[in-house]
């Protein structure tokens, strides 16, 4: 059963180990920090996903409650009380009839929001914590967005305004290859929602998330291939008497 469900636990070791990998490699690097806030999300969403796991007590018990004080204001205060005193042959009985019909249909449309109450009480908070996930993935795609593979073999001189280009291709490789993997984790991390709450909208709300990780993890795998030509490349023009 340990490989049938998602481990939190396991999602944040995982995470962590990244950040310390990161730290090692690329120490006062932007991806470093972002790769500790991410241990950190992964830390809340962790927390979340198993709080919601569990029934919300006190909101069973207000449901509960409501239903009770529904149900006895319907059996004696409202249509079933006039309906036992009229006459039946009078024309009232079809009034009667029809206020009792709209009653039981507006009072069951009331309980079933009430029994929903809970669902959507927990989608509102995942959808909390998917857009800090949503938000995360976003950050990492622009800490990538300038480390181009062409640019190592462009030969072209940098202006004022161009960004810092100083990874050679193995650390290019390594520096986009942590990128993947945190958006990989992101999208693990949103996978533990649709693990502790089991409802439609938010699968479909995770199964977003995760494509999106996946879209831009696949740029960034297209960037990777690219740099092994880019790196030949440049070594042909250094060479080049």
């Amino acid at each position: 059963m340990q490989y049938r469900r998602l481990d939190p636990d396991k999602i944040l070791s995982t995470a962590q180990k990244l950040e310390k990998r990161i730290g090692e490699r690329f120490p006062d690097s932007g991806l470093h920090q972002v790769a500790g806030e991410l241990v950190s999300l992964a830390g809340d969403t962790a927390s979340d996903a198993a709080r919601l796991n569990q029934p919300v007590w006190w909101l069973r018990v207000v449901i509960i409650l409501v239903i009770l004080a529904g149900s006895v204001t319907f059996g004696f205060v409202g249509t079933l009380l006039p309906f036992r005193q009229i006459d039946a042959i009078s024309l009232d009985f079809v009034q009667e009839i029809e206020s009792l019909i709209n009653t039981v249909v507006l009072g069951g449309l009331g309980l079933f929001m009430l029994l929903r109450l809970e669902e959507r009480f927990k989608r509102h908070a995942v959808f909390s914590g998917l857009h800090s996930l949503r938000s995360m993935i976003h950050i990492i795609d622009m800490h990538q967005l300038t480390k181009d593979p062409a640019a190592i073999a462009s030969g072209l001189p940098p202006t004022a305004n161009s960004p810092k280009r100083s990874f050679g291709p193995a650390q290019l490789t390594r520096y986009l290859d942590y990128c993947s993997e945190m958006l990989s984790i992101t999208g693990k991390l949103a996978a533990l929602y649709a693990q502790s709450v089991n409802d439609s909208v938010v699968v479909d709300a995770v199964n977003d998330i995760e494509s999106l990780g996946t879209n831009l993890s696949r740029k960034i795998w297209q960037k990777i291939m690219l740099i092994r030509p880019a790196d030949k490349l440049a070594v042909g023009v250094n060479s080049t008497p």
